[in-house]
């Protein structure tokens, strides 16, 4: 329930800032906003400003109002935003296609812009307030409380990951000792040689206690128990330091992502690979939200920014349906200096949004069956 839960509050309050960026674009140059709504259609409840006064508008109303129309969704999942005479040609001058490009481009570009001042805003915040991070190379001004040695991955057949080491562990003890720092762990773990040792991790807030046998790892060429460590800690910025943290960490976040779909198409035309089998769709995302939020308050707002900036580079992709192909058409159009056929253009994305649905469908099928082990 809490992993549903979080994954509802974050996704939504990331569409709606997204939908939002749409929306003020749009009245920034006066094109008008039929209806701006909170989850997805059909309409629950919804009103309008008429005359001076709020109006209901019922789930069937489908008249056009000189306002926009507030709407609350049976389904309470993100928002949306809907503009006039975004799908189709209309000549009214508080059109969308009646303003030049740039103005469209714009608009079009606003929601991953708000998503991307999101994600910075988030980060900005967990630094005031100190937030986890790896604590390598980190800037001058740095705050930094609640050390730890974490676990951030296990090789496949080695001694941690067949004696229940998770990613994600933190090391309390090796043995009946403490470790302060990686360099420590890792002489710990190396004083054992082959020998039996207990390792007392915590996880979700509680200390698991696992006996482990370092091996032989012929691809380390090296005794060892198989895990990949870092030191963390709780990193706190002086105001001013973590505004200009927050943006630096969301730029170098949204290179890593890009470079993440890069190696995902890479690995979609070669014909598959590590990169595809690791993405995760809606039931994936929603167990990981599940599990940061049980971590509290400020992972959950690092996990949103990431999630805010992966969405932001997703929808700004060059695929017909999203913002970035819708993009593409209006670049296309400054260059010939005349529009794609509307009807052309509404088929492309139609048939483009339908793959992505399918594609969205087969990936929660397969996290449905990692999850439960079918």
């Amino acid at each position: 329930m809490l992993a549903i839960i979080a994954f509802l509050i974050v996704l939504s309050v990331l569409i709606l800032i997204h939908e939002a960026g749409h929306y003020f674009a749009a009245r920034m140059f006066k094109v008008k906003a039929e209806e701006f709504g909170y989850g997805l259609p059909p309409r629950a409840i919804g009103f309008v400003r008429e005359n001076g006064k709020w109006k209901r508008v019922k789930r069937g109303d489908q008249n056009s109002y000189k306002n926009t129309i507030w709407s609350i969704n049976w389904l309470p999942i993100g928002g949306f935003v809907r503009i006039k005479g975004e799908e189709g040609e209309n000549k009214d001058t508080d059109a969308l296609h009646a303003r030049p490009v740039w103005q469209r481009f714009v608009i079009i570009s606003a929601g991953v812009v708000m998503n991307w001042v999101l994600a910075a805003v988030l980060l900005s915040i967990g630094f005031m307030i100190g937030i986890p991070a790896v604590l390598d190379n980190l800037p001058a001004g740095a705050s930094i409380d609640k050390r730890e040695v974490l676990i951030v991955d296990t090789l496949p057949g080695s001694a941690a990951a067949e004696g229940g080491v998770q990613s994600m562990d933190s090391i309390v003890r090796i043995g009946d000792a403490t470790p302060a720092t990686v360099n420590q762990a890792q002489q710990l773990i190396a004083e054992h040689g082959t020998s039996t040792m207990t390792m007392t991790v915590r996880r979700s807030g509680k200390d698991v206690v696992l006996t482990l046998t370092p091996a032989y790892i012929e691809s380390m060429e090296k005794i060892a128990l198989g895990v990949s460590l870092v030191d963390s800690g709780r990193v706190r910025y002086p105001i001013h330091l973590a505004i200009v943290n927050g943006v630096r960490i969301t730029g170098e976040y949204t290179k890593q992502v890009v470079m993440s779909f890069a190696g995902l198409f890479h690995d979609l035309f070669r014909g598959g690979g590590q990169t595809v089998e690791s993405v995760s769709g809606p039931v994936g995302i929603a167990v990981l939200a599940g599990k940061v939020a049980e971590q509290g308050i400020l992972p959950l707002l690092q996990f949103a920014a990431i999630l805010s900036i992966n969405l932001a580079v997703l929808n700004f992709l060059p695929i017909p349906a999203l913002d970035g192909g819708r993009a593409v058409f209006l670049i296309v159009e400054a260059i010939r200096r005349k529009p794609v056929k509307r009807d052309v253009e509404a088929i492309i994305h139609n048939v483009a949004f339908l793959l992505l649905i399918v594609l969205i469908i087969l990936i929660t099928v397969r996290d449905v069956t990692r999850m439960f082990g079918w």
